[in-house]
């Protein structure tokens, strides 16, 4: 299990090699820290709006409070999932790329023990 909350330059590529003109689903998983720590993740919050808003990315989801229904039982690592949709692979990998995405992304940092990100395509069920 990796704790890192850095992008590999492998997992870059991997995020690279998927369709270029199809959206991309990022499925956030999130462990605050336990002082402060979701404060601080709703202060990256505010600040990374603008830098959202300029790719063209748009939050599905957030949220807290997870509870088995269907599983084990056990409650899950973390405590909250948040979906943002990219149009393209490209526009994510714009946006943390830049010097000011760096200054934002420390306090998504700071606020976190652990968080995962899922890169996901969406599909439909048929009919």
């Amino acid at each position: 299990m990796s704790t890192t909350l850095d992008t590999t330059p492998e997992q870059f590529a991997a995020l690279g090699a998927r369709p270029a003109d199809a959206p991309v689903l990022m499925v956030n998983l999130l462990q605050f820290k336990s002082e402060g720590g979701r404060e601080r993740y709703e202060q990256y919050g505010q600040e990374v709006a603008p830098h959202l808003e300029r790719v063209g990315a748009t939050i599905r989801y957030a949220g807290t409070a997870p509870a088995v229904i269907i599983g084990d039982g056990q409650r899950p690592w973390w405590d909250a999932i948040l979906i943002v949709e990219y149009p393209t692979p490209g526009a994510f990998i714009d946006m943390v790329t830049t010097a000011e995405y760096a200054q934002v992304h420390e306090h998504r940092a700071a606020a976190l023990n652990r968080g995962d990100l899922i890169a996901t395509s969406a599909w439909t069920l048929a009919d």
